[in-house]
């Protein structure tokens, strides 16, 4: 039987939710990006979190003393309905004894081309591209 993942979601009030994985703590998410995070940005953490997830690890395994790893995400969205995602821009900045342009950026790769399963669950005709920076 192939794995499945549940959350659930529960309306607060005006346009917020509570949302959360099977017995781990709610999140609040805001379809008015008032109170919180919106939906169309929770995809772009939720990209940026599989993302840096792998980073870490391959980086580790690449022997990389990992120091510091931010990724910014900028999503450029349609302006017509459905107002989806075209393309997503990542920055990531790295710090860490042994982290070089080749090791990070084949990290990035890795993750974009294989590993990340939220990247692989979006719509194919969307424009993935990063950027690096290493301090």
């Amino acid at each position: 039987m192939a794995p499945t993942a549940d959350v659930t979601m529960r309306w607060l009030r005006e346009l917020q939710f509570e949302g959360n994985g099977t017995g781990r703590p709610a999140i609040l998410v805001d379809g008015n990006s008032k109170a919180a995070t919106s939906p169309v940005e929770l995809l772009l953490v939720a990209a940026a979190t599989c993302t840096a997830s792998d980073v870490v690890i391959i980086l580790q395994k690449q022997r990389v003393k990992l120091e510091g790893l931010d990724i910014t995400v900028r999503g450029t969205r349609r302006e017509t309905e459905p107002r989806r995602y075209t393309a997503i821009a990542f920055h990531v900045a790295v710090r860490g004894e042994g982290a070089d342009d080749v090791k990070v950026r084949r990290a990035i790769d890795l993750s974009l081309e294989k590993y990340c399963s939220v990247v692989a669950s979006l719509a194919p005709d969307i424009a993935i591209s990063y950027d690096v920076a290493i301090a």
